[in-house]
Order: C-alpha cells, then structure tokens, then sequence
C-alpha cells in the first residue's frame, strides 16, 4: 500500500491522530486535516516523534468549501477518512444547529469535493448512538436506528446520505464504521484523549480524579439492571479501533464493495468495573460518589462485533488493564509536559 494517498479529516483528534500513526507505520502517505477546534496542532509533533514522520498537514474547516476544493484540486487522493465532527452528545443537545452544520453540512461539503475529483473511496465514523434505545443485546448492524440525540441523528443523516450515494452510483465505495466507547491512549503516552473542561466521557473522567486534577468522579445512577446498578458499556481500546481504520481501508482497497460495521469488543464493563480495573492500573484510589440518573442514559449497550470478523477480519485484542493503564500512562506524561 505504500505511496498510496490517504486524506483524513479530523486527524489531529483523539481517534484522527491514533489513526494517522497506524497508516503511516504502514507506508501510506497520510495528508491530515484539521480546524483544530477541540485539539492541538502540537499533537502533529508528538506523531511525528512516534513515527519519525512529518505530517502533511492543512490547517482547514471542512465547512469551508472553498478551501476543501482548492485542496483538492491539488492533491490526487487514493481515499478519505472522515473523522472531522462534533461528537459530545450533550452539547449537542444545546447546540443542535451547530451539530447538524458542523457534521452533516460539512460531511456534504467534504462528499462535493470527492465527487468532484473523482475519488470513490470513503471511511465514515460513526457511531453506536445510531442505534439510540438498543431493543436487544448484543447489538448487530441491522438493529432498528432511533438516535435519541442530536449528535446521533447527525451521524445517521450522514449515514443516509451516504447510502443514496451507494444507490445513485456502483462506483463508490464506501466504509462506514459505528464506534462503541474509544477509551485508552497510544502505548507511547505521546497522544491521547485531552478533552476541554469537565470530560463528557468516564475514562478521562477518571484520570483526571486519579491525578488529582478533579476531586471526585460522579456516577450517574446505581440502580440499573445492570449486575452492579451502575451502567454497563462496551469500551474498545483507541488503538484496536485506529486498526479497524486500516482493516475498513484494505477492504476498500481490495475492491469486495462497501460495508457497515460495529467496531466494539463485544464485551460490556459497567461504571464500578472501570473503577477498579483503573485502580489496579494505576494503584490509586478513585474518590467517587453516587448522583441521580442522567436523562437518556440507558441500562447497557455493547456491540455484537461478528460482522467486523467476518468482513475485515478485524477483532479487539487489547482488554480493560490495557485501556486502563495506557489512559493513565497518558495521563502522567501529560502532566510532564
């Protein structure tokens, strides 16, 4: 696959930048893309430094559709990956007209450029917020698709648009991805998730408590059905889920056609196992108290990751120590830095 040039979008985010390193460790020739948003142009240096590769990167909102085309039009890309969007379901909530803008008019912008160039080959994240209320466990790809949020409505417009694509022409190709709950950092510590202000998401949330940096972890509800109360969710390790980047990527390659799958584990960990599991990787204690249920939250939701096996010959291979242990490690050297 060598000399074969990727486009992605998003590239210097949690999942964008664990991503790029994957294709390059590969041989791509990987062109990042990025508005920098919710990152750090600082993270293109630390790929560098686990990679020993500089990034072409290009500093543009895919809501810019001027600068999306002039991109384009001088760059010949073999296939894109879409990481660029919003993604805090509770934000989006707030804000569904940003959300709705932001990913499903910039998604358009971006499907414009790949037409107008005659690129056939696109990767879209996803997410398991598509499947909303899950009516059973575990879910596979063909369950009923009721997001109950903006954000998730967002990725299912773009998941609709990109089915008519499918229908209006046999020359796209096309992978789409719904991510579970990406948690953990790169082996290296050099990158990882470093959300703004209070984390949306546990993992981070936990770290931060763990460093210090937050006086308590709330759990929202302990009295699901659940075996401990507390809320059970399928986490995958960042870097298993960059992997089935490049899996989803060859298959495309290949040319066996398009496909949806779930990345996930398979396996559902609830709130009080992420607790422990993260106090045995890091040998701290995790302070934490019990608040009321969040509106929206449900009782469990994993993936059934057959289908991902079966098509891209992709399985999760790291378990909660790791997504534990390589949270914490990125925790530490970021307060390092």
């Amino acid at each position: 696959m060598n000399n074969k040039k990727i486009l992605v979008t998003g590239a210097t985010g949690y999942i964008g930048s664990h991503v790029c390193v994957e294709l390059i460790l590969l041989g791509y020739d990987v062109y990042a893309l990025d508005n920098l948003s919710n990152s750090s142009v600082d993270t293109i240096d630390r790929i560098q430094k686990i990679t020993g590769h500089r990034l072409k990167f290009f500093h543009i909102d895919i809501c810019d559709e001027a600068s999306l085309l002039n991109l384009f039009s001088i760059n010949n890309f073999d296939a894109v990956i879409h990481l660029a969007g919003f993604k805090a379901v509770k934000e989006s909530v707030s804000f569904p007209l940003q959300y709705f803008y932001n990913n499903v008019s910039g998604s358009i912008n971006l499907l414009k450029c790949l037409e107008k160039y005659h690129i056939n080959k696109i990767i879209f994240s996803s997410s398991a917020t598509v499947y909303g209320v899950p009516q059973s466990l575990p879910i596979k790809e063909d369950a009923r698709l009721s997001p109950v949020n903006p954000y998730g409505r967002s990725k299912l417009m773009v998941e609709t648009i990109l089915s008519d694509l499918l229908a209006s022409s046999n020359a796209w190709q096309i992978g789409i991805l719904r991510y579970f709950n990406p948690v953990g950092a790169h082996s290296s510590g050099l990158i990882g998730e470093s959300p703004l202000g209070i984390p949306n998401n546990l993992m981070p949330y936990i770290s931060r408590v763990a460093v210090g940096g937050m006086p308590v972890l709330n759990v929202f509800g302990n009295d699901y059905s659940t075996h401990d109360g507390t809320g059970v969710r399928d986490y995958i390790h960042v870097e298993d889920l960059a992997r089935g980047h490049i899996a989803a990527l060859e298959y495309l390659f290949s040319g066996k056609g398009s496909f949806t799958v779930n990345l996930g584990t398979g396996i559902g960990f609830s709130v009080l196992d992420v607790i422990k599991a993260f106090e045995l990787a890091s040998g701290r204690t995790i302070n934490f108290v019990v608040k009321p249920r969040r509106e929206g939250d449900i009782d469990s939701c994993y993936a059934d990751a057959t289908k991902a096996k079966q098509v891209l010959s992709w399985v999760a291979k790291k378990n909660l120590h790791d997504m534990c242990f390589d949270s914490w490690h990125w925790q530490i050297k970021s307060q390092e830095k």
